[in-house]
C-alpha cells in the first residue's frame, strides 16, 4: 500500500532522513529519540487540524482517526507539534506522580532488520506537575483546542511507591493534570515498571480504576477515562478485565502495549532477544491485531488500537478489527510523518 504515501515524502525520509538520524549520537536510539523531541519543541502551534473521517469517542471530538501513542512525548514537549504532522489526537506521557530517572541505561534498541524496537525505559519522566506546568504555559485547557487536537494523559506509577499505595500516586498525577487532559489512559500493562501488570488483574483493577474513574467524574464534566492493556493476557484474564473496566464506567480501552513475546524477530535481530523490555513494530502487528478482535468480541466499549501499525494497511485492518481510533509510535520512527499521510488518505476514501 506504499502508493499511498506521498512518494516524494517516502523516499526523502526513508532513503535521506531516515540515515541520518539513526546514525546520530553514535547510533543511540535513545539519544536520537531526545533530539529529535527537543527539536520539535520549537515548533510552533497551530489550531488548525487535518480532518479525515471524523469522529465522536467518550464525547471527544477528533478531527482523524490518527494519533500519537503514548511514549513518543513523555513530557509534552513536543505537544505544540504533532497537529502540523497530521495527528488528529496526541496521547502524552506516561507520567507518574513523582519524577523518575527511568530505568539504567541503555534501555532502548532498535531491531532494524525487524522494523521493531524493544525498550525498557521505566516510566523515565519529569512528573505530573512539571507536565501540567507545560501545558498551562503553552495555554492548554481541557476542551480548547489550543493545539489544535485533543490531548490525552497516560498516568502510571511511579516505581518508588508500593503497588498498595497505588491508587494513590495515579490520583496524584489526575488531580494535577485534570484541567489540561482531554482524557486520561491508565496505563496497567507497561512491562518495566516491577509488578505494574499485576494491576490488570480484575480484583486489583477494580479497586484502582474505581478510584480513579469516581475522581475524574467529580463536577459537571466527567473526563473520560480509559486503560491501556498488554497484549500478552490470556483470553480469560482478558474477559474480566475487561468486564472490570466496563463495570466501573471507564470510557474505553487501548489495546495494545509493548509485548514480552520476541516472535517475529528477524534472524539478524535475534541477539536482541534476551535483551528485558518490552517489543514493538511490525514483530507486534499480527499479536495486536488479534488482541484488539479479542477485545471488541466481548466489549461493546471503543477500542483505540495501537501497536504494529507499520503502514496504511496494518491501519485499516484495525479498523476492520473493531478499533475506533489509531495510534502510532514505531511506525512514525521507520516510515515517518509519510505513514500519517498515508493513513490519513486512506481513511477519507473509508
Amino acid at each position: 500500500m506504499t502508493s499511498l504515501f506521498t512518494r516524494a515524502e517516502l523516499a526523502a525520509y526513508q532513503k535521506l532522513l531516515r540515515p541520518i538520524l539513526f546514525r546520530w549520537a553514535g547510533g543511540d536510539p535513545e539519544a536520537i529519540h531526545e533530539a529529535m523531541i527537543s527539536w520539535l519543541g520549537h515548533v510552533p502551534a497551530t489550531r488548525s487540524a487535518q480532518v479525515a473521517n471524523p469522529v465522536t469517542v467518550a464525547g471527544i471530538e477528533f478531527p482523524n482517526r490518527v494519533g500519537v501513542a503514548a511514549g513518543l512525548d513523555k513530557d509534552g514537549v513536543a505537544a505544540a507539534a504533532w497537529a502540523r504532522f497530521g495527528f488528529g489526537h496526541a496521547e502524552l506521557g506516561t507520567v507518574t506522580g513523582q519524577a523518575q530517572p527511568g530505568n539504567p541505561r541503555p534501555r532502548m534498541f532498535r531491531a532494524r532488520a525487524s522494523r521493531g524496537v524493544i525498550n525498557r525505559m521505566g516510566f523515565n519522566n519529569r512528573g505530573a506537575d512539571a507536565l501540567a506546568d507545560r501545558l498551562l504555559k503553552l495555554g492548554v485547557q481541557r476542551g480548547n483546542r489550543r493545539l489544535g487536537i485533543p490531548l490525552g494523559v497516560s498516568i502510571g506509577k511511579t516505581k518508588a511507591i508500593a503497588l498498595v499505595d497505588a491508587a494513590s500516586d495515579y490520583l496524584a498525577s489526575l488531580d494535577a493534570l485534570r484541567d489540561h487532559a482531554d482524557y486520561f489512559a491508565v496505563n496497567v500493562s507497561s512491562p518495566n515498571t516491577p509488578g505494574l501488570r499485576s494491576l490488570q488483574a480484575a480484583k486489583e483493577l477494580e479497586q484502582l480504576l474505581g478510584c480513579i474513574v469516581e475522581s475524574a467524574s467529580q463536577g459537571t464534566d466527567p473526563i473520560p477515562v480509559f486503560v491501556k492493556l498488554a497484549p500478552d493476557l490470556e483470553p480469560g484474564q482478558l474477559t474480566e478485565t475487561v468486564a472490570v473496566i466496563r463495570d466501573c464506567g471507564a470510557a474505553g480501552i487501548i489495546a495494545t502495549n509493548t509485548t514480552l513475546s520476541r516472535e517475529g524477530l528477524a534472524a539478524d535481530d535475534r541477539h536482541l532477544a534476551g535483551e528485558e523490555g518490552g517489543l514493538s513494530g511490525a514483530p507486534l502487528t499480527t499479536r495486536a491485531l488479534a488482541f484488539v478482535e479479542r477485545v471488541v468480541s466481548v466489549t461493546d466499549l471503543p477500542v483505540i488500537g495501537v501497536g504494529g501499525i507499520m503502514s496504511p494497511r496494518d491501519g485499516m485492518r484495525m479498523f476492520e478489527a473493531g478499533a475506533v481510533l489509531l495510534q502510532i509510535y514505531t511506525g512514525f520512527i521507520y516510515a515517518g510523518p509519510a505513514l500519517v499521510r498515508g493513513l490519513n488518505d486512506l481513511l477519507r476514501c473509508a
